[in-house]
């Protein structure tokens, strides 16, 4: 993958790397990786580190979200100068959440051969164990930082039925699932955390279980990828769960039962009148069984 004559463009490379574990990378990526012209890295010192641990030597530039704008003219007239270029991500494919369309954009606008080296991707990766429906699925990425738009965003999303992916960061996690669960309802989801590495976990439950078992930890480590099943999914699986939320507040006596039947409906998107239903269904079998022991 040596330069190419002048009048000859070169060839972006758009190349996927390790999301944790750093043996996670195709054979066809080392060798673009150590025969390249240069490598775009987000991060140099990141990417340094796999390279040394796979005995790589190479020219190195940065290139990340907060100088992607003023790289990218440098990188395109070495494109066309006949260089090759590899870019890559601290984690995964470049471009999906990461630093990269601009560069992408600009080089098939230029005319400049650009060829994906496929591998490692954490929302693929996460479907792959999630056991959620997989044959169509939406991913949303990283949801807005301010609050307005994000909430926005999720209103927009409560009515989607494909299962849904977000990534977030293990420091705003807490409050995207409240307010999932508030916009959405306790729907079913799987938490995936520190995924390849040593501490993998995946949380599986309902949302407000995810957020109970995270919420009794000291602190929270690693990307979050989330995906949380889509409306009529979740209508399947609350059908299932129901019964037993319905049960603790039958338990717990504390409100009536129009007012139980509201709650619950609304927090698994239910109609009323079928909550309820099942609400006084299980009230006179509780009283049934309550009668027999006696």
């Amino acid at each position: 993958m040596p330069s190419h004559p002048s009048n000859t463009p070169g060839i972006l490379y758009v190349v996927a790397t390790p999301i944790g574990n750093r043996d996670d990378i195709t054979l066809r990526a080392l060798n673009t990786l150590g025969h390249v012209d240069l490598v775009a890295a987000e991060d140099t010192r990141h990417t340094g580190r796999l390279l040394a641990h796979h005995h790589i030597k190479c020219r190195m530039t940065s290139f990340h979200e907060h100088n992607e704008n003023e790289r990218t003219p440098d990188l395109i007239n070495r494109l066309k100068a006949g260089s090759s270029v590899a870019l890559v991500s601290n984690a995964g494919t470049p471009s999906v959440s990461d630093p990269g369309y601009r560069l992408v954009k600009e080089a098939v606008i230029n005319h400049i051969r650009v060829i994906p080296i496929p591998g490692v991707s954490a929302v693929i990766a996460a479907l792959s164990v999630s056991g959620l429906p997989t044959d169509s699925f939406v991913f949303i990425g990283f949801p807005a930082k301010k609050k307005a738009k994000r909430l926005k965003q999720l209103k927009d999303l409560a009515g989607e039925t494909k299962t849904m992916v977000f990534y977030e960061s293990p420091k705003r996690i807490l409050t995207f699932l409240k307010e999932i669960i508030s916009i959405m309802g306790d729907r079913y989801g799987v938490l995936s955390r520190e995924m390849t590495k040593l501490h993998e976990e995946f949380i599986r439950g309902l949302l407000s279980e995810i957020l109970s078992s995270l919420n009794a930890r000291p602190s929270i480590k690693g990307e979050c990828t989330l995906l949380v099943t889509g409306c009529q999914e979740n209508k399947e699986i609350s059908i299932k769960t129901v019964r037993t939320e319905i049960l603790k507040a039958l338990e717990k006596k504390e409100s009536k039962l129009s007012e139980l039947s509201k709650i619950i409906a609304k927090n698994y998107g239910l109609p009323k009148n079928k909550v309820y239903d099942e609400t006084l269904r299980l009230k006179r079998k509780m009283q049934r069984e309550k009668h027999n022991t006696n």
